[in-house]
């Protein structure tokens, strides 16, 4: 991954970081590597523990953000969930969503939340 990508990727999860807190989501964790694979985000809303996954692009010339979201890409997430789930012992309710983010100008942005991705 080059530079720019980690940049642009590391401005999108603290964006979408706000956006969460904005909404009244607690955030608990950021880049979580587990044998699976690395969880953008873990936070809770609700007593409901939701993990997300953050897609930055800079324009649509490969399309909307999300489209890089692939069944292999949910895969790893819902593995990646399921272990840390086990590994605190969590009993409640989880959830995976995306944040899509495209980043128009250096103080503007479009934020899309798709909620609950795996049902």
């Amino acid at each position: 991954m080059s530079r720019q990508n980690i940049i642009l990727g590391t401005w999108g999860e603290n964006a979408a970081d706000n956006y969460l807190q904005e909404k009244g989501y607690e955030i608990i964790s950021k880049n979580y590597r587990t044998p699976y694979g690395e969880i953008d985000i873990i936070c809770s809303f609700m007593e409901n523990l939701i993990f997300v996954e953050v897609k930055t692009r800079k324009s649509h010339s490969f399309g909307h953000p999300e489209v890089s979201v692939n069944p292999r890409k949910l895969e790893h997430m819902e593995t990646s969930a399921q272990y840390y789930v086990q590994e605190i012992g969590f009993q409640g309710t989880w959830q995976i969503d995306v944040i899509s983010i495209l980043k128009k100008t250096s103080n503007q942005l479009e934020i899309v939340h798709f909620e609950n991705v795996i049902s």
